[in-house]
C-alpha cells in the first residue's frame, strides 16, 4: 500500500498541477474538452494509464466536461499514486486541447 502524503506534500505537489484542487481526502479537477469526442478520448487515455497503474479515478462525463476525483481509498487519503495519475490525466487533456479548471 502507498504511504499517505502529508498536507505539506499535497500542497507542494498541487502547485505543479494547474487546475487540480484538494477536496478533503481527494484531489479534483474539471476538464473542458473542445467537444464530446475529445472528452471521451481523454477518458480512454486516462483509463489506459489508470489500468497500468492499477489505480482508478472516479470520472463524471457531462457533454464535453469531465470531472475527476482521485483518492487512494485503501490508504484512506492521498498518496503519490493520485499525484502521478493527475499528471497523466492532465497530459491526456493537453494532448486533446482541453482546458483544466479546479
Amino acid at each position: 500500500m502507498s504511504r499517505l502524503l502529508t498536507d505539506d506534500e499535497v500542497t507542494r505537489q498541487l502547485a505543479d498541477l494547474p487546475g487540480w484542487a484538494r477536496e478533503g481526502d481527494a484531489i479534483v479537477a474539471s476538464i473542458e474538452a473542445p467537444d464530446f469526442p475529445a472528452a471521451v478520448r481523454i477518458v480512454v487515455a486516462a483509463a489506459d494509464e489508470a489500468e497500468q497503474m492499477n489505480h482508478h479515478p472516479d470520472i463524471d462525463i457531462r457533454w464535453r466536461t469531465t470531472r475527476w476525483l482521485l483518492s487512494t481509498h485503501d490508504a484512506g487519503g492521498l498518496t503519490q499514486l493520485d499525484i502521478e495519475l493527475a499528471h497523466r490525466i492532465s497530459a491526456a487533456a493537453r494532448a486533446e486541447g482541453a482546458e483544466l479548471g479546479g
